[in-house]
Order: C-alpha cells, then structure tokens, then sequence
C-alpha cells in the first residue's frame, strides 16, 4: 500500500471521528446562541476566504486577473438582483470564459 492510499485512509478515519465527536456533543451545548451563531456565520466566512483566494491568488503569490476580478463582479451584480445561485455561478463563469475568449486577460 502506498503513503498517498496511507494518508487517504487516515483522513477517511478522522473524518469519521470527527463527525462521531459532533454527534456526542450534548443538545443544550447546540443549543446555546454563540454556538448557533457560530454555526450560522463561520461558512459565510469560509466562503468568503476561499472566494478572495481563488479571485486574487496564484499558487503562493496575488496575481490581479481581470477576468476573474469580472467574473466576480458579475456574480455580485447577480447578487443583488436576487438571481437564483445557478444564475450567480453562470453569470460569473460566462463573464470570465467571454472576457478570456476576447484576448482581455
């Protein structure tokens, strides 16, 4: 067996633990409001980060990509005139792959 099926079967094994831990925590710890709004607002946060990296990052350094910078403003335009998530996820995508077809970035 080799290291990479070693480290997949390791993280399979955390995985579950971790998701075992979170079922034995008691129902009047869930039921706190700092963990609801724990709950609530770290994705939005996570989202957030992974947004702004995938947007401005290349492997380990900023790189300013127009297309993505666009494709991002195009979804926050999406945004807020309440368009559907899919709606969102074409206008973004559908405004980069445009602007890389045209030669702009």
């Amino acid at each position: 067996m080799s290291g990479t099926w070693i480290a997949v079967l390791v993280t399979a094994v955390c995985c579950y633990a971790l998701k075992l831990a979170g079922l034995t925590v008691p129902p009047q710890w869930l039921a706190h409001p700092r963990a609801q709004r724990f709950a609530t607002l770290v994705p939005v946060a996570l989202l957030a980060a992974l947004i702004a990296v995938q947007t401005v990052g290349r492997g380990e350094s900023l790189a300013i990509d127009p297309a993505r910078l666009a494709g991002l403003g195009a979804a926050a335009a999406a945004l807020l005139l309440r368009a559907p998530f899919l709606v969102v996820i074409l206008a973004a995508a559908g405004t980069a792959a445009s602007l890389r077809a045209l030669g702009v970035a």
